[in-house]
């Protein structure tokens, strides 16, 4: 007699039942109803989590293990999408850190034009400069470099669920790759409050003239007239989701997320003259969900004993970063539930 006591895959015990010679007896077979409808509901419980993997151990050998562990082989041409750092920035990570990652895919380091202008001190809002930086940076020294909206026109990506904005304008080049690897350096924002796999999909694919209908919740895409029209602490989290989901819906699939917990600073990498790091490293996590990355990123940053948690997470809540992580869910491109998995 095989009785199915833990018939979580119930395709098996299907295949089983089907397997079994002409003659022989289907009571031999015995599932237990109670086990089994309580089992099922836990089996789709525990479907409905995203895996999110991490590691305490930051060194880039590490980031291709992390990789790995995903399973998943992205086809194609590779676009990689980092954060390549503003000039002056002390916290960005280095191309030679993401280099044996990006050289595992063979991919493309992919970046756009920044739309907060001169006035910021940055050199990243002109193609020209731009480009004289990534290649200061040594990002050209290592790898080849795309900067999508070197050349126009944008290409426009419907939203079709968007909370504010029904298209996303990116750089045209996007569409000549396959798949994409984001690389982010999880850390604070100035204006997000956090940055992490959301804010790369979204205002790091964007073109210049999508950064700013993102930045006005799609007021203008004028990108000097963006910060006199900026969308509210509810917007503009909203705007960036909605963003992030066009990206995710075109590599639906072809798209995996690492994030890196370090030089944890309450400033982005675009800015000029960036906080130092406020917190010690955590760590290095991996997933194939956006939504579920960054929920675990923001997680153990809240229960962590570093004091230098209160400083980050006052930045992160005072502009309602949090609330791009539940819109994300909302438009069903990923969940904040998942499960931790330690390597």
């Amino acid at each position: 007699m095989k009785i199915f006591k833990n018939p979580l895959d119930l395709e098996s015990a299907l295949s089983f039942m089907i397997f079994i010679k002409e003659g022989s007896r289907t009571q031999d077979l015995i599932f237990w109803p109670h086990v089994l409808n309580d089992q099922i509901q836990e089996r789709e419980e525990w479907d409905m989590k995203a895996k999110v993997y991490f590691t305490k151990e930051i060194t880039p050998e590490k980031v291709v293990e992390m990789y790995q562990a995903l399973g998943v082989e992205l086809p194609g041409k590779v676009a990689v999408k980092v954060h390549s750092g503003e000039k002056g920035n002390q916290n960005f990570l280095r191309p030679e850190f993401w280099r044996p990652m990006v050289e595992k895919v063979q991919g493309t380091i992919v970046e756009c034009n920044t739309a907060y202008g001169d006035a910021s001190g940055g050199v990243r809002d002109h193609t020209e400069s731009h480009l004289k930086l990534l290649e200061e940076h040594g990002w050209t020294k290592y790898f080849d470099v795309d900067l999508m909206d070197a050349e126009g026109p944008d290409v426009v990506w419907p939203i079709s669920h968007g909370k504010i904005l029904k298209e996303n304008h990116l750089g045209k080049n996007i569409e000549n790759y396959d798949s994409m690897l984001v690389l982010a350096h999880f850390k604070g924002h100035p204006m997000g409050g956090y940055g992490g796999a959301l804010k790369q999909l979204s205002i790091g694919c964007a073109s210049r003239a999508g950064k700013a209908l993102i930045h006005s919740g799609g007021k203008t895409d004028d990108r000097y007239e963006t910060w006199n029209q900026h969308a509210s602490k509810t917007a503009f989290p909203e705007a960036m989701a909605d963003a992030a989901a066009s990206v995710v819906e075109h590599f639906k699939g072809r798209i995996a997320f690492i994030n890196v917990m370090k030089n944890l600073s309450v400033d982005c990498d675009c800015c000029v003259v960036a906080e130092d790091p406020c917190m010690n490293d955590i760590g290095i996590l991996a997933s194939t969900d956006p939504v579920a990355i960054d929920q675990a990123c923001m997680d153990l940053v809240i229960h962590s004993d570093d004091p230098g948690k209160e400083h980050f997470m006052e930045r992160v809540n005072s502009r309602n970063g949090i609330h791009t992580i539940e819109a994300a869910e909302e438009l069903g491109i990923g969940t904040r539930e998942y499960e931790l998995i330690q390597l």
